[in-house]
Formats: C-alpha cells, sequence, structure tokens
C-alpha cells in the first residue's frame, strides 16, 4: 500500500467526504477530455482515477461521481433496463449503505421515497445494523445493497432482513465482488492477519470471496434471481468508453406476488 493511501486512510471519513465536494471539481477540470464518459453526468475525461485496495485499477474511478464500474453498470441498467426514473408511481427505496455518486440523485427524484441505512456512514438517514433492520415487514419497493453484504459475517440473516422488508412484486440489485472462476464461495475466520486477509479476500475487512454459488444463496432464501451480464448488451466501444468491467453479473432479485 502506497504512503499516500495509509496516510488516507487514518482521516475520518466525515472529512473526506466533506473534502471531496471541492476536490471533485478541481479534479474533473484537470482531467478534461473525450475518451471515457461517466454515463451518470454525462461528463467526460481524457482519464479516469485509478483505485483499489491491494491492487490498483487504472481509469475506474470518475473525477466528477466518484463512481466506480459497478455504479455505473447499475446506473446504465437501471436507465435503460427499468422505469426506475420514469415510472409515474411513487415507489419506496432503501439504500444500503448509499454510494456518493447516487445520493443525491435518488433524493432529488419525485417517483422517489428514498431511505438510506448503514451502521455507521456519516451519510445515511437510519443507523442500523442489516441483520436487524427497523423496518416493517414489506415496506419497501426497491432496494439496493450493493458491496455490503461481504462485509457481513452472517450474510444469511442479512439476506433475510432484505427478503423481509422488500414488498411482494418488489425487485433489488445486490452487487457484491464476486470470483466468477469460483463454483464454491469460500471463508475462513483463521485467517486473522489483515495482510493476509486482504491479499485473500481483496480487504481486510472482507469475511469471503463469493463464487457463482452466490445467486443459488439468493435463492433459497426465497428471491428471484436473474443473473444480468449486462455487458453483454452495450456496444463494446461503450463498455470501454464508460468504463465498465466486462462480464460483471448483476444480480437482480425479485420478490414474487
Amino acid at each position: 500500500m502506497s504512503l499516500f493511501k495509509k496516510v488516507l486512510n487514518t482521516i475520518p471519513r466525515p472529512i473526506l467526504i466533506k473534502a471531496s465536494y471541492w476536490v471533485r471539481p478541481v479534479i474533473s477540470w484537470w482531467l478534461k477530455g473525450d475518451h471515457f464518459t461517466d454515463p451518470i453526468d454525462g461528463k467526460s475525461f481524457k482519464k479516469m482515477l485509478p483505485y483499489g485496495y491491494e491492487v490498483q485499477r487504472e481509469n475506474v474511478l470518475s473525477p466528477s461521481t466518484l463512481s466506480l464500474e459497478r455504479h455505473r453498470l447499475l446506473w446504465l441498467y437501471l436507465q435503460q433496463e427499468t422505469d426506475f426514473f420514469t415510472s409515474e408511481k411513487k415507489r419506496k427505496l432503501l439504500h444500503i449503505a448509499p454510494e456518493q455518486c447516487f445520493l443525491k440523485r435518488f433524493r432529488n427524484q419525485k417517483n422517489l421515497a428514498y431511505v438510506t441505512s448503514d451502521l455507521e456512514s456519516p451519510i445515511a438517514d437510519v443507523k442500523a445494523d442489516i441483520c436487524d433492520l427497523p423496518f416493517e415487514n414489506e415496506a419497501f419497493d426497491i432496494i439496493f445493497c450493493n458491496h455490503v453484504l461481504e462485509h457481513i459475517p452472517d450474510d444469511t440473516k442479512a439476506m433475510q432482513e432484505l427478503y423481509r422488508v422488500l414488498k411482494p412484486g418488489g425487485f433489488g440489485i445486490f452487487q457484491i465482488p464476486q470470483d466468477l472462476n469460483r463454483e464454491n464461495t469460500f471463508e475462513d475466520d483463521s485467517i486473522t492477519d489483515p495482510k493476509e486477509r486482504a491479499k485473500i479476500f481483496g480487504q481486510y475487512d472482507h469475511v469471503r470471496v463469493y463464487g457463482r454459488d452466490y445467486f443459488d444463496k439468493l435463492r433459497s432464501i426465497g428471491f428471484k434471481v436473474d443473473e444480468v451480464d449486462y455487458t453483454k448488451k452495450i456496444a463494446p466501444d461503450l463498455v470501454e468508453r464508460f468504463a465498465l468491467a466486462k462480464g460483471e453479473i448483476l444480480p437482480v432479485c425479485f420478490k414474487n406476488s
């Protein structure tokens, strides 16, 4: 890990979030160009920023929205394949661990009653444990819970809670970092060294590496799951322009009526 990143990790998250509001416009102006485009705000750049915990991925972090590959893929799916942005019916959305690139945009949508929740995030409305959500049964039409479950020791309980608070006929998208070359999910609590955990699990605070069986685990909870490889529906030149991760699977989960 670089010295810069080590120093960055010692800065409290609320301060980083506040700092990003004035740093982003400067970086966006500096990197302005026409090679990459962030579909979330439509701004284009000569390059995007690198990002990664142990291994830095080049050209993946948008200078303007701070979106990563997974955020832009989700945005494009919602925009092109659903009525998320256009429905005239007001729907209630629960967003677990809300991402900064979506927060204001979703909150400003007139067709959403938007609720955010997280155990620690300073930008969440409701401070809550995903394994014990303080919401009534079948309270939400839509749930987003992205890159959260890999942090949760009892992910079965977390999935059951997501299912409980989703309305029949509703849908959720629960993205996770996933090794599609691995058939079965791997976890090992006996590995305690943070560096070793980061090497094996991707981050020191990840408790498992999900394999292809992730989708069946969601199904065992009761969800109907569509495994959507949405980059296959996007032209190759746009996959590159939007800086997407080719082959990433969107787990789109439904609760039957």
